[in-house]
């Protein structure tokens, strides 16, 4: 256990992602370690679901796996390029390894352990093509039947409670749709090529899993680079099918708790933002008696500042805080509706009908609606004419 709590180097993608002017395609890119069960129940949906589109391709990398995944692909799924690693790499490493091999303008990052519903590619790209500058459009999850939803997809920095972890996952609201959110799960999302490049893929830092999405997602956003939530790209969540199996519960609630203080240390710019966000996890962890505070001084001592941000923080952070949430209305030719609500919960179908968005903020989060206001001003000022 004690390898992935050395505090690394810094340390970005290990292989070039697709150029910006990559041809227009999506490249699926399915890390899997020990994994032929899955990918043999989920290769069939996604094959399905591009539609053999000859503008894609998937790319499944063999992390450390020893139960004949690769052979197995090799005479199942021969179209699927394959890279096979003898030994296990980390999450983000072994993602990395895949964007290296993509061609195509758009990647979706894919666990293995995610079911797609039909329409989940289609989905995500409309929302490229409804929000100007998109860095990812990540999808709905849902759970088998009888098993407790954990995650959702709509990914806020929000506490219900001081000691509740920072990040959660909120239930969508009926009818909402391309909200803002503050990252795209690793496992179910489409990332503009391009951009992904550009902030030098997913950071190798973030061993052996957890955090480099939310990471990613920030660090798009300190770029001005959203991240929306796509109601109608829908996944089935077998969760934990693979973590489960190398970590206990307890190992994988310590990894998620140092790896958030590392993303504190190494993605928030802004100082005092980073002092608050510091005090309250260490003063969290501090009421638990949590195991990953012995972690924090070393995280403290050996962090790099973060470059500036473009973007001001605390202003992304209140329009992906949980209080903002964005309704698609059916007149296209009417500017959006942004306002205050006391209860966050479907227009009525009079206003959907009258506006091209409908943006509810709850009453007095004003920073959220400003930041609100300037997106929404932005898409309608760069809609598609």
């Amino acid at each position: 256990m004690a390898g992935w709590m050395r505090a690394p180097a810094i340390r970005r993608l290990s292989a070039t992602a697709p150029r910006a002017d990559a041809p227009a395609g999506i490249s699926v890119v399915i890390p899997s370690r020990n994994g032929r069960l899955l990918l043999a129940a989920q290769l069939p949906g996604i094959v399905r679901d591009l539609a053999l589109d000859p503008w894609s391709e998937v790319i499944v990398v063999d992390n450390g796996s020893n139960d004949g995944t690769g052979e197995w692909l090799a005479a199942e799924w021969p179209t699927v390029k394959v890279l096979v690693f003898p030994a296990p790499l980390s999450f983000a490493a072994a993602v990395n390894c895949g964007i290296g091999l993509a061609r195509f303008s758009h990647v979706c990052l894919l666990n293995n352990d995610m079911l797609l519903e039909p329409g989940f590619f289609a989905a995500l790209l409309r929302a490229f093509h409804a929000v100007p500058g998109l860095f990812c459009a990540t999808a709905q999850i849902r759970f088998p039947a009888g098993v407790r939803r954990e995650e959702t997809g709509k990914a806020v920095m929000a506490q219900a409670h001081p000691d509740d972890f920072p990040v959660r996952c909120e239930e969508p609201i009926a009818g909402e749709d391309l909200t803002y959110v503050l990252y795209g799960s690793g496992g179910c999302s489409l990332y503009h090529a391009g951009m992904l490049s550009a902030l030098g893929g997913v950071d190798e830092a973030y061993a052996p899993a957890y955090v480099e999405d939310l990471d990613l997602g920030y660090r798009a956003w300190q770029r001005g680079w959203p991240t929306v939530f796509v109601a109608g790209a829908v996944v089935e969540h077998r969760h934990r099918a693979t973590t489960s199996r190398y970590y206990t519960e307890e190992q994988l609630a310590e990894i998620l708790e140092f790896n958030y203080l590392k993303f504190l240390t190494r993605a928030v710019a802004n100082g005092p933002l980073f002092r608050k966000l510091w005090q309250q996890a260490i003063d969290r962890l501090r009421r638990r008696n949590d195991r990953a505070l012995r972690f924090a001084a070393g995280l403290a001592f050996a962090a790099v500042p973060a470059p500036e941000a473009l973007s001001p923080e605390d202003e992304f952070l209140a329009l992906t805080g949980g209080d903002v949430a964005v309704f698609p209305g059916r007149l296209v030719d009417r500017e959006p509706l942004v306002e205050f609500v006391d209860r966050m919960e479907a227009p009525a179908d009079t206003i959907l009908a009258s506006h091209s968005e409908i943006v509810l903020v709850r009453r007095g989060k004003d920073l959220a609606l400003q930041a609100a206001r300037r997106w929404a001003h932005r898409k309608w000022a760069e809609r598609p004419r």
